[in-house]
Parts: structure tokens; sequence; C-alpha cells
């Protein structure tokens, strides 16, 4: 087996949350490790700077490079400092990844759990972020509600119709992309904050609660009784917390690693890495590369440990 490949995940995110591991993936050897910044871009991006050229590939963790969503890409203003001092070395934010790791995971719940998810009441807390989530679960037949205008602008409002989240995504997105970051996603300290009790009746009428971790926990109440969270990275402390809560089922879009699961954007830049790739994939390749890895999410059964589907 050749040297071990280096891919660190640069985060915005809190430092709490980090985390290092070496797998092996597709007959090499990976290190795979997430360093957080606590919301402190300078910081993130004079790492970003050292690291370049150093390592296999990088990826940007707790903020996007851009989204893919209704057909569209949308760019973040706000990251492209932290991308311009990365010249030599592959950088990702996972959102290449995202759509098809995301229709994979309905498949899975559907052909390896066994689940029926049609008819599911399901809350997206924010569909432009977890676009291929939504999409897969509005077209395995559940009835869908849409939390962008909550979870992101923080106005009191639900989407409930597809065609009204396209139009909104086209017609909000372009102009949402400008504003600092920090002002829609969760960054440094304020990933460790606890839900907030102020809509603890909010998830009360649905049967699973989809997207983003740090969106997902935003407002979950102490009863999760029942209810299945679909979503991404996870560590083993806010495993524990949705297993008190009574969560009944947790899936993850990437497997978990020694009690964590890792983001979207460092299972990117790790495929990456291993295609030898200067930059993203398309995504027939990534579907191939997963299957090839044997990549599949997690399923936890949080109130009676956990089961998988057998091969």
């Amino acid at each position: 087996m050749d040297a071990v490949k280096e891919v660190v995940s640069v985060s915005l995110g809190s430092s709490a949350r980090d985390h290092e591991v070496e797998i092996d993936l597709l007959g090499e050897r990976f290190r795979l490790r997430r360093e957080g910044f606590d919301g402190d871009s300078a910081r993130a991006a004079a790492r970003l700077g050292e690291l370049d050229g150093t390592v296999d590939a990088l990826s940007l963790g707790g903020i996007d490079l851009y989204l893919r969503a209704a057909g569209r890409d949308y760019r973040f203003r706000a990251t492209r400092p932290l991308a311009a001092r990365v010249t030599r070395t592959p950088l990702v934010c996972g959102a290449a990844l995202k759509g098809p790791l995301e229709h994979a995971t309905v498949r899975f719940m559907i052909e390896r759990l066994g689940l029926e998810l049609a008819g599911k009441r399901v809350l997206v807390t924010s569909a432009v972020d977890r676009y291929g989530l939504a999409e897969g679960l509005y077209e395995a037949g559940c009835e869908m509600t849409y939390g962008d205008y909550l979870f992101v602008l923080g106005l009191p409002v639900l989407i409930h119709r597809k065609r009204v989240l396209d139009r909104t995504i086209h017609a909000v997105t372009p102009v949402v992309a400008q504003l600092p970051f920090s002002w829609l996603y969760p960054t440094g300290s304020a990933q460790d904050k606890p839900p907030s009790a102020r809509r603890t009746r909010l998830y009360r009428d649905f049967d699973i609660i989809a997207g983003d971790y740090q969106f997902v926990r935003k407002f979950m109440p102490e009863d999760m009784g029942g209810k299945w969270v679909v979503t991404n990275t996870t560590t083993a402390a806010d495993v524990e917390s949705m297993r008190a809560r009574g969560v009944e089922l947790l899936v993850t879009t990437t497997p978990r690693l020694e009690g964590r699961s890792f983001g979207t954007n460092v299972l990117e830049a790790a495929l990456i890495a291993h295609a030898g790739a200067p930059g993203e994939l398309e995504p027939a390749e990534y579907v191939r590369l997963l299957a090839e890895a044997g990549i599949e999410p997690d399923a936890q059964w949080l109130q009676r440990g956990t089961a998988r589907a057998p091969a």
C-alpha cells in the first residue's frame, strides 16, 4: 500500500467537534482530519494557505463554496477569500457530492432498511442546502414541508409545495448568497449552544426531520419520541443527545468512523485525492466510486441499538 494520503477539512465550525481518523478506502490508506476555527475566517484562511501544497486534498467545513439546488449553482461571496488562499491543492466543499449521496441515502432507507416512506410527514430544515435529500424524499412520496425561510432567515414561514420551493430558491438565493455566512448558518461557538426553546412545538406534527444537523438541532425539543432524523455530520455526543430525547431512527448520509460521521466535504475530498483529480468529479463518477468503495449511509435505531439491513 502506498503512503498515507492526507485530507484536511478546514472548518468555520466549533473546534470542539474536531476529529481525526485513518481509514482504508479504495485500496489506499487515508488520514482524514477536521480542524475547526470557531468562526474565525482570518485564521481559517491562514491555515488553508499553510496546508496548500502539503496535503492531497482540502475541503471547507461549516461554510460552502456554493450550493447546487433547483437546477442551478449559487456561489457564496463570503468564501472567495478562503478559496483564494488555495492554488495548488484541490479544494472542495461537498456541494458536488451532496446530490448523489443524498439520493442514495433515500434509496438506502427504502431498499436496505425496508422503510415505507410514502405518506411520511417530513420537515426539511433547509432544502436549498440539502436539495438532493429534499428531492429524494419528495420523489419517495413523502408529504413535504420546507423550512428555509425559518431556519436560514429566521422568518416564521414554512413552504409546503415543491413548485413554490423552487421558485423561492431561484428568486431569493442569489441575494442571500451575498450575505455574511454567519448570518445564514451557525459557526464557531454558536454550534455548541443548546437547542432553542422558542419553537418546541415545531417538530410535533412531523414523522421525519431532515437536513443539516446544525439546523436539525436548532429547535429540537426534549421530546422527540418516535421521530426519525436524517442528517449529515454527527458526533457521539450528538447521537446520545438524540437517544435521550427519544429519537427512534438516526440516518446519516455518510458512514460513521470511530464514533462520528464526517461531513460530505471530507468524503468528497477523499474521493478526489484517490482519483488524483485537480477538482470536482462528475456526479456519475462519484456514484461509481461510492459503489466501488462500499460506502453507504449509517443507520442507528437509537432506542434499541444499531440495526442494519442485511446485504
